[in-house]
């Protein structure tokens, strides 16, 4: 496991982020990686009792709120919350998503919809929440996490790609909407990902040779290579960023 002391960003230490779906996978790394910077840290999950477990192994820097992100009206007021206890918020990561499979000829439109409030809904109004508190400061970085799935046309997720891909734009359009207040918007796309979700579900020994075969670098990626470009998103060292994706995939959208 990273510890994250190999690097240190002075910008980070004691600011504020707010992180949504922090409790496992990739949003638990970013948790940590915040935390070791320094940051104060206060995420979001519907899985309470793991994120208050991992809240108390980082310690007292790290607060845990229960949100389900689709519930837009809890998750602005928890952010409301949040900034009341701890300040403004200086740096959002909407990483909350869940990219279950689908088949096109079973979808409904209550599945659909509940796939893009999952994975693209909460993006914006939990941006709008932290907006002017970031606006009265002058400054602010959102960070949407994306995913490569909607570049390469990945089958049998069609909702969840349609979301991803939707990052992509309402990433461009906030950045140039909120620049002129200092605030920097991008888009951070992971590719295959090695988690423990992905090992329970799908991952067997031909599809972990695949994504080898297909990644011009030929290791897997662990959810800590995304935290260690969400550090530099969110720090003052990418200033001059914005409006941007970000891609960690090893290479595997060359092909």
């Amino acid at each position: 496991m990273n510890d994250y002391h190999d690097v240190s960003y002075r910008s980070l230490d004691d600011k504020r982020v707010i992180i949504s779906g922090g409790a496992s996978g990739i949003g638990a790394e970013l948790v940590r990686a915040y935390a070791a910077q320094g940051a104060r840290v206060a995420f979001l999950d519907i899985d309470l009792a793991a994120g208050e477990a991992l809240a108390a192994e980082l310690g007292p820097g790290v607060r845990c709120h229960a949100c389900d992100v689709r519930d837009i009206p809890r998750l602005q007021a928890v952010i409301s919350e949040i900034e009341a206890a701890q300040g403004p918020t200086q740096v959002l990561i909407n990483n909350a998503g869940l990219d279950d499979r689908h088949r096109l000829e079973e979808l409904t439109p209550e599945y659909w919809d509940n796939c893009q409030a999952i994975n693209l809904r909460h993006h914006v109004f939990a941006t709008q929440a932290v907006l002017p508190a970031m606006k009265a400061a002058g400054q602010g970085a959102v960070i949407n996490l994306g995913s490569i799935s909607w570049m390469r046309g990945r089958p049998g997720m069609v909702g969840y790609t349609a979301a991803k891909a939707a990052i992509n734009g309402l990433t461009r359009t906030l950045a140039q909407e909120l620049g002129e207040h200092g605030i920097r918007v991008n888009s951070l796309v992971p590719g295959a990902i090695l988690t423990e979700r992905q090992e329970r579900l799908w991952l067997t020994p031909e599809l972990d040779q695949r994504f080898l075969d297909q990644q011009a670098l030929k290791f897997r990626l662990r959810a800590d290579d995304v935290a260690r470009l969400a550090l530099f998103l969110g720090s003052d060292e990418s200033r001059g960023c914005t409006g941007q994706n970000f891609i960690v995939d090893a290479g595997l959208t060359l092909n």
